[in-house]
């Protein structure tokens, strides 16, 4: 019995060890909307964005520090996706209104590692320009 307590703490710890939160800088955000025939438009100019992104997974939170703070909680994880041109990190979240919305970070491996943050609601998406 001893050893199955202690086969449930190890497991434990090694989950919660692999938690672990995220910060990142903006440089740029583009936006784009869904027109009146529900196609998307082209994405906007990108514009100078000095924000802090945090991925935080021991609270299942991401927030997005903007004038107007965006908290998302992260229901789901998805699988991550690595090939070699990219790799994609998605994350299936509700933000602070209870509006539904996918999240994504991409890596572009050919294009010295640059990332970017979206998040992508039915109606809207935006892109972030972010690094370490």
């Amino acid at each position: 019995m001893k050893s199955f307590y202690f086969f449930l703490l190890i497991a434990f710890l090694s989950v919660g060890s692999q938690a672990q939160t995220l910060t990142f800088k903006t440089s740029s955000v583009s936006v784009t909307e869904k027109n009146d025939k529900g196609k998307w438009n082209n994405w906007s100019e990108f514009v100078d964005a000095d924000l802090i992104i945090t991925i935080d997974g021991k609270k299942n939170r991401i927030v997005v520090n903007s004038p107007d703070i965006q908290v998302f909680t992260i229901k789901a994880y998805g699988e991550k996706i690595e090939n070699d041109d990219q790799k994609i990190v998605p994350f299936e979240c509700v933000d602070n209104n209870g509006s539904k919305c996918n999240i994504i970070v991409i890596t572009h491996k050919k294009e010295n590692n640059r990332m970017q943050f979206y998040i992508n609601y039915s109606e809207v998406k935006f892109v972030y320009n972010i690094y370490n």
